[in-house]
């Protein structure tokens, strides 16, 4: 293969892997002390769903240890994740990036303390598709599996 067609390739692989990244949402953040809603599609997966809605409801996790330390150990569990960017941190909220491995897929996840409940709800959502395979719910259920906070 010739190096200009071989350029060529490498540079619309490129573009279209760039492509898979997806704008990030404006609906991002806490609002009326609520996360966003999900979507209709089964890509996302969120503490504020429904809890009829078995495709997108998952329970928020209470929290026992003062405010700053649950923080502090859930930051700890993301930074520690492969393809993981933090984004924003409020004192109460993370909102992180996470990207697939082969076709840079970003999904956004949000994590917010509940001081008044003392529960962490989140958020996880794809950018772009319909489907993600479970990816997020499994994401989730990772970040919070042993969470002792």
């Amino acid at each position: 293969m010739n190096q200009k067609i071989y350029s060529l390739i490498v540079i619309a692989l490129s573009l279209f892997l760039v492509q898979c990244t997806g704008t990030r949402p404006d609906s991002l953040g806490i609002k009326s002390e609520r996360l966003g809603d999900c979507p209709k599609t089964p890509n996302c997966v969120s503490s504020f769903a429904d809890p009829n809605d078995k495709e997108h409801y998952r329970s928020p996790v209470p929290y026992k240890k003062p405010l700053k330390d649950a923080y502090l150990v859930l930051k700890g569990r993301l930074e520690n994740s492969p393809r993981t960017k933090i984004i924003q941190e409020n004192p109460n909220y993370i909102n992180a990036e996470f990207t697939s491995r082969i076709m840079r897929y970003v999904d956004d996840v949000e994590f917010y303390f509940d001081e008044k409940n003392k529960l962490l709800h989140f958020r996880s959502a794809s950018r772009l598709g319909k489907s993600d395979f479970g990816v997020n719910r499994n994401r989730i259920e990772t970040i919070l599996k042993d969470l002792e906070i």
